[in-house]
């Protein structure tokens, strides 16, 4: 290391489970930090190695000198551990959800606020090249106006995912809190808000308490209309994690797709960054050819880039790609398309928002 060098970011990770295994992963292969130590009740023998493993953060933090925190523990510890580590002058990296509702959410984003904390919500998918690329197209009208939006989330979790880690099965975990806010997010990131959802959810499939596949409607602040079809017990090639080399527990199904952007000048799908258009030369409707063609985009994998931008983030170069408030605004839309299932009526998100700031103390 040259004088000019920083001294590699001091990191913890909380959890070491399928998450934060990922995690370790990518800090034990980065150039700009070292994984100090790990806080996980009953960590896995090949994950620990030769690292001092803590029951909890509160014991981690108490024991290390850090200057970071990846957490990626239960999502109902979410919040506590993140405030501890905010509160501990740590920068965070906080697994989606944020929370396990939208009014623990704002706790969250009123402590980041109050110590000026620096904290990185964990929507890794943002940081895929693909993503970035896509969002400058539609941004700069590449498209023409996004009218349509679908999307589609389907893998069979095996059952021991749900038998040996029980919050699986809980409340605050649930297709929609897992892997469908993912999905949320990135339609969020690449087309603007959402002003209403309708929902429909089920529990047929595998009978827990908590539901295993998802149908959602949603229409776009900005005019455009949606659809969000997501399950863990279905086998299927679709979804963004078949789709790109991003997690190796998934196969990899080349030129997959997990999402399709529909405009009045043409379409996308994403990640493969396929863009379908009339030949502007004969007439720019149904009766003109279609021609297909790529989006350029230099290939690097989500969770390496979300790391150095949480590098950045941490050492104060850098504002959050995601921020708390931003994840509390993803996570609010998770909880209305469940509050739209149970009732079987259409939710206004802004209206739903705004309620619960209001119940909330000043």
């Amino acid at each position: 290391m040259t004088a000019s060098e920083p001294v590699p970011l001091r990191i913890g990770v909380v959890g070491a489970g399928f998450m934060g295994r990922q995690h370790i992963e990518v800090i034990r292969a980065a150039s700009g930090a070292d994984l100090i130590a790990i806080a996980d009740p009953v960590p896995p023998d090949d994950v620990a190695q030769d690292l001092p493993v803590y029951a909890d953060a509160t014991a981690m933090l108490a024991a290390e000198r850090l200057d970071a925190v990846v957490i990626a523990g239960p999502n109902r510890m979410h919040v506590e551990t993140a405030v501890a580590c905010l509160e501990a002058g740590v920068a965070v990296l906080l697994e989606k959800p944020v929370a396990i509702d939208y009014a623990e959410a704002r706790r969250l984003v009123a402590s980041v606020d109050r110590v000026h904390g620096r904290l990185l919500v964990g929507h890794h998918r943002r940081h895929h090249p693909a993503v970035a690329r896509a969002r400058a197209a539609i941004l700069a009208g590449e498209l023409g106006e996004v009218v349509a939006i679908s999307g589609l989330w389907s893998a069979r979790k095996e059952d021991a995912y749900f038998a040996d880690t029980p919050w699986h099965r809980l409340p605050g975990a649930g297709v929609m809190l897992i892997n469908l806010v993912h999905d949320l997010d990135l339609l969020r990131h690449l087309c603007g808000e959402v002003a209403e959802i309708q929902a429909m959810s089920s529990s047929h499939a595998r009978g827990l308490e908590v539901e295993d596949t998802v149908s959602l409607s949603l229409r776009f602040e900005a005019g455009a209309l949606g659809s969000l079809l997501a399950s863990d017990a279905g086998v299927s090639p679709w979804g963004w994690d078949q789709a790109t080399e991003e997690t190796l527990a998934f196969p990899y199904v080349p030129d997959g797709v997990a999402y399709r952007i529909v405009g009045t000048r043409g379409a996308l799908s994403v990640p493969n960054l396929a863009k379908y258009a009339y030949d502007p030369s004969v007439s720019a409707d149904w009766r003109s050819p279609l021609s297909r063609t790529y989006l350029s985009v230099a290939p690097r994998g989500s969770f390496q880039a979300q790391f150095d931008h949480f590098v950045d983030v941490a050492r104060g170069r850098a504002e959050p790609l995601v921020s708390a408030e931003d994840g509390a605004r993803t996570l609010a839309l998770v909880e209305a398309a469940a509050l739209a299932a149970a009732t079987r009526a259409a939710v206004d998100v802004e209206r739903f928002r705004a309620e619960i700031d209001a119940s909330e103390p000043a």
